[in-house]
């Protein structure tokens, strides 16, 4: 049984103009199984972000079906998270306040929320930071407080939308091993929104390839190395295969993807 299940999904938009409708995501079919990392690349505007806001129940799609569980998705839920790329903290709040911030949304009954926020914190290597504010974090540092904050609510699947899209190639780097780390602990189902190649091969299970006008999955492609994973994966052969697999079914568009030789220069 499928833990996600996107059949025929179409999304579209009124244009600003209100000439017509803008097609973001036509005729999505996608089945992930529980505990599976996805990934999904694809270059700017083939509506990879909207699929996955359409899985959290944030966009409504206009054709199709997404399911979870079996059920339809009809809006946001506590079974599902979201981290964006924009880090979204409260800067008024502390650290351990913004984790918490995230299970007062979500209504948490616990008696002792503060020690469930501080235990995320101490997970995303964070534990001494409880009590500074978003502005004394490096970009790297605050987007594990997203993490912990939507891990805190302990969702069945996690949704990121290029998380570390706002950092650099070494703190990306350091972010990714961090973040299989931290899946590895339990491995809740997670989608990964990426523009970069080498990372949705590093961290998923699954890659999926998306192209644009409209936005379309491409291809489903099993990615088979063992975990746990490191970037030392990256010097093998089958590692470039992957790479040049991709690198083809996006050659269209390969302008937009950021490759990693790129980002290293």
């Amino acid at each position: 049984m499928s833990h996600i299940e996107v059949e025929n999904v179409d999304i579209t938009y009124d244009k600003p103009d209100r000439s017509g409708k803008f097609v973001a995501v036509e005729k999505a079919n996608l089945s992930i199984a529980e505990g599976t990392f996805v990934t999904i690349v694809g270059p700017s505007g083939c509506g990879k972000s909207s699929l996955l806001m359409a899985i959290d129940g944030l966009v409504a799609i206009t054709g199709g079906s997404i399911k979870v569980n079996q059920v339809p998705v009809k809006g946001p839920g506590r079974d599902r998270a979201m981290v964006f790329q924009e880090f979204s903290l409260l800067p008024w709040r502390t650290i351990v306040e913004n984790v918490k911030f995230g299970l007062e949304m979500h209504r948490w009954k616990v008696d002792n929320v503060d020690q469930r926020a501080r235990r995320f914190i101490k997970l995303v290597g964070l534990a001494g930071f409880e009590d500074y504010h978003p502005h004394q974090l490096s970009g790297g540092m605050r987007q594990r407080v997203g993490i912990a904050r939507a891990l805190a609510v302990d969702p069945e699947i996690l949704l990121m939308d290029e998380p570390f899209g706002a950092l650099d190639a070494q703190t990306r780097e350091v972010m990714g091993a961090e973040l299989l780390r931290i899946w590895e602990q339990d491995k809740k189902t997670a989608l990964f929104v990426t523009h970069s190649i080498d990372e949705a091969i590093i961290l998923g299970d699954v890659v999926v390839v998306m192209g644009k006008n409209p936005g379309h999955i491409k291809e489903v492609i099993n990615i088979n190395f063992p975990r746990p994973r490191n970037t030392d994966m990256t010097d093998s052969s089958e590692f470039t295969e992957y790479r040049r697999l991709i690198r083809g079914l996006l050659s269209d568009e390969i302008k937009d993807i950021r490759l990693v030789e790129a980002s290293n220069d």
